[in-house]
């Protein structure tokens, strides 16, 4: 990993606090779960992890193309999980 500047593309796909924020109350509604809860990843501005209690369940990254702002999530299920009751 590189280390450095960040490049204009990565400024602009940083996630700040009141982003983040807004982010984690709109999925809270969105699912009715008030312990889902975005945590900011130090080492990588434009990503948070997705965090039901004390379990990372994924990722959250921004993209900024041409001026427009989407967010992609990414969950994770292991086999293993699938077994649980």
């Amino acid at each position: 990993m590189a280390h450095g500047p960040l490049t204009f593309e990565q400024m602009e796909a940083a996630l700040d606090r009141t982003e983040i924020n807004k982010l984690q109350d709109y999925l809270r509604r969105k699912f009715s779960n008030q312990t889902i809860r975005l945590q900011p990843n130090m080492r990588r501005k434009e990503m948070v992890e997705v965090m039901i209690g004390e379990e990372q369940i994924g990722t959250l990254y921004k993209d900024v193309d041409e001026g427009e702002t989407s967010y992609t999530i990414t969950i994770s299920i292991l086999d293993i999980d699938l077994e649980e009751e």
